[in-house]
C-alpha cells in the first residue's frame, strides 16, 4: 500500500537542516508505527514538491534511510519501509486522559440508556454451529451473482447522474416507481409519488415517524410485548406511551386508550410473538382509531415472510380516511446491511417526513437506491423471495418438529410464516441465563425480557429465529435447548 503524500508535514519546531528534518519525519512515522514495512514512501519528485524543498533534498534523506535499513529500494518501483526496520516500541496501554469536561451536564440529551436494549447479537455469530437469532441473512440463500451485477449496472455511465449527484430531498425516480407500481398494490395499496419516501431501513421510517407524530408528550400505545427500539425511539422523543398487552390475535383494538393519539402496530407479524391481526379485528382497529381521532403507524416488516398462506391485507389498503402511515423494509427479504426501507402516507404526512430526512441526512445513497431498482425491476427480488421462503418454509417444518419432539413449549410461531418462533419455557427460568448458558454450546437464542415495557418483566420467553441456521443443524440445536432445560431452573 502506497502511503499518500499528504501524510507527510515537516514541523515548525523541528531542528536542523532540510534533508535532517525529512529524514526524522520519515523514521518518527516508522518508529510510531504509522508506516509499516513494506509500504511505498512517496516519490522523491512528489514528496519534494508537496513539501516545496528541491528533489535533490529529498532524494539525500531517502539515501540516509536506506542507509540504516529504515528504507529499502526496488529497482524502478520506488522506496518502501524496509522488512528490517526498527520496530515500534511497546509503551502498553495509553495512560488515562483525565477529561476537564462534566459530561452527564454536558448533554442536552442521553441516547445511550437504552443502547442495544439488552438485544446484543455477536458479530461473530456465524461462528456458532446453532444460531438461532433473527434477522441475519443466509449467504447461501442470497444471489450474490445477481446483485453483483445490479451494482455494476449501477455504476454504468448511464446512472452517472443517480450515482453521484446530490438529490438534496428526493429519492431514485425508478426505485420509488417500482414500489407504487409493483411492491405497494401486492398489499393491496396505492400511492402517488408524492405519498412515498425511500428511508435508511424500517428503523429511520420508524424514527421519522416517531418525531413528527409522537414527541413532546403525545400519547402513544403501543403493543406489549414489542419491538425494543421503538419504545427507545419514543422515549427519546419524549412521547407518553401506554403499553398495551397483545393476545394470540395480536393488538386488541379496545384496549388502546381513548386519550391515545398515535397507534405503533406490526399487524402482519406481531414483533415478537408472530400473532397476525385477522381482518375482523384489523377493521375494529381502524374504527378504533377513527372513533378517537388517532393515527396508526402499521409496521410491516416481514410481510414478504408469508410463505404459510397469502398475507393479510395490510391496514393501509383498508384506510378510508388516510389514518394509516405504513412502514414497508427491504431489509428481511435481501439482507439487513442493505438499510432501505420506505413510508407511505398521505402527502402532507411525507412532505414532512422527507424534510426532516433532508435535514439529518439529504437522502439514501444513490448507488445503493439505483442498484435495488434494477434488482427488483429485473425479478430478480421475487426470484429470491420465492427461494427464501421455499427454505424458510423447510426450516419452520424441522423446527416444529423438533420442538415437538422434544417437549419444548411454543408461545407463538404466526399463522402467515415469518422466521421465527416465540418460545416459552417452564416457570422458574430466565431465559438470560439460559442464554448465557448456551452459549457456550456455540447454541444463540435470543431472550425475550428486552422485549416487554414493565420493569419487572417476564423471564421466561425466549425467541428463535431460522433465516440463519442451516437445516441439517436444527435438530441437535433444538435437544441442546431441551438439555439445558432439562437441567432446571436457570437464575438470572
Amino acid at each position: 500500500m502506497a502511503i499518500p503524500v499528504e501524510t507527510f508535514h515537516l514541523s515548525a519546531t523541528s531542528q536542523g537542516t532540510l534533508q535532517a528534518r525529512i529524514q526524522q519525519m520519515v523514521a518518527e512515522g516508522i518508529l510510531a508505527g504509522r508506516f509499516r514495512p513494506g509500504e511505498k514512501l512517496p516519490s522523491t519528485r512528489g514528496l519534494a514538491h508537496h513539501l516545496g524543498v528541491s528533489r535533490i533534498t529529498v532524494t539525500l534523506a531517502y539515501t540516509e534511510l536506506l542507509a540504516n535499513d529504515y528504507l529499502t529500494s526496488r529497482g524502478r518501483s520506488g522506496y518502501f519501509v524496509s522488512e528490517n526496520a526498527p520496530e515500534p516500541p511497546d509503551f502498553g496501554p495509553l495512560a488515562p486522559r483525565r477529561d476537564q469536561v462534566d459530561w452527564d451536564a454536558a448533554f442536552a440529551q442521553r441516547f445511550s440508556n437504552g443502547a442495544n436494549l439488552g438485544m446484543n447479537k455477536p458479530l461473530d455469530w456465524a461462528r456458532f454451529r446453532f444460531p438461532f437469532i433473527y434477522g441475519q441473512a443466509d449467504p447461501k440463500l442470497f444471489d450474490h451473482a445477481n446483485w453483483r451485477l445490479c451494482a455494476t449496472q449501477a455504476l454504468g455511465a448511464r446512472d452517472f447522474m443517480a450515482l453521484t449527484q446530490d438529490q438534496y430531498d428526493q429519492d431514485d425516480a425508478e426505485l420509488a416507481t417500482f414500489i407504487a407500481r409493483h411492491t405497494l398494490p401486492r398489499r393491496g395499496i396505492q400511492a402517488a409519488p408524492d405519498e412515498i419516501l425511500i428511508t435508511l431501513g424500517a428503523q429511520n421510517a420508524l424514527w421519522l415517524a416517531a418525531q413528527i407524530l409522537a414527541s413532546r408528550g403525545r400519547r402513544v400505545a403501543i403493543e406489549n410485548p414489542c419491538y425494543p427500539a421503538l419504545r427507545e425511539i419514543l422515549r427519546q422523543g419524549g412521547a407518553q406511551v401506554t403499553p398495551v398487552d397483545v393476545d394470540q390475535e395480536g393488538l386488541p383494538p379496545d384496549a388502546v386508550p381513548r386519550d391515545t393519539q398515535v397507534i405503533f402496530t406490526t399487524p402482519s407479524h406481531q414483533c415478537p410473538t408472530s400473532a397476525t391481526l385477522p381482518r375482523a379485528r384489523r377493521e375494529a382497529l381502524l374504527k378504533r382509531a377513527s372513533q378517537i381521532n388517532a393515527l396508526i403507524v402499521e409496521d410491516d416488516y416481514e410481510f414478504e415472510m408469508s410463505f404459510l398462506k397469502p398475507p393479510s391485507p395490510a391496514l393501509k389498503s383498508l384506510d378510508e380516511e388516510g389514518r394509516v402511515i405504513y412502514v414497508g423494509s427491504f431489509s428481511k427479504s435481501l439482507f439487513p446491511g442493505l438499510r432501505l426501507g420506505y413510508l407511505v402516507g398521505s402527502a402532507p404526512f411525507i412532505r414532512e417526513a422527507r424534510a426532516l430526512r433532508a435535514s439529518m441526512l439529504r437522502h439514501p445513497p444513490g448507488h445503493v437506491q439505483r442498484t435495488a431498482a434494477y434488482y427488483l425491476s429485473l425479478g430478480h427480488y421475487d426470484a429470491q423471495v420465492r427461494r427464501m421462503g421455499r427454505a424458510l418454509g423447510d426450516r419452520r417444518k424441522i423446527m416444529e418438529r423438533a420442538i415437538a419432539a422434544h417437549g419444548l413449549e411454543i408461545a407463538g410461531k404466526g399463522a402467515h410464516g415469518g422466521s421465527s418462533i416465540w418460545m416459552q419455557a417452564p416457570e422458574g427460568v430466565d431465559s438470560r441465563a439460559l442464554a448465557a448458558q448456551l452459549h457456550q454450546d456455540s447454541v444463540l437464542i435470543e431472550p425475550g425480557t428486552p422485549f416487554f415495557a414493565q420493569n419487572a418483566p417476564p423471564t421466561r420467553f425466549y425467541r428463535l429465529g431460522y433465516s440463519s441456521i442451516p437445516s441439517e443443524r436444527i435438530e441437535e440445536g433444538i435437544a441442546l435447548i431441551a438439555a439445558a432445560l432439562a437441567q432446571g431452573p436457570q437464575g438470572g
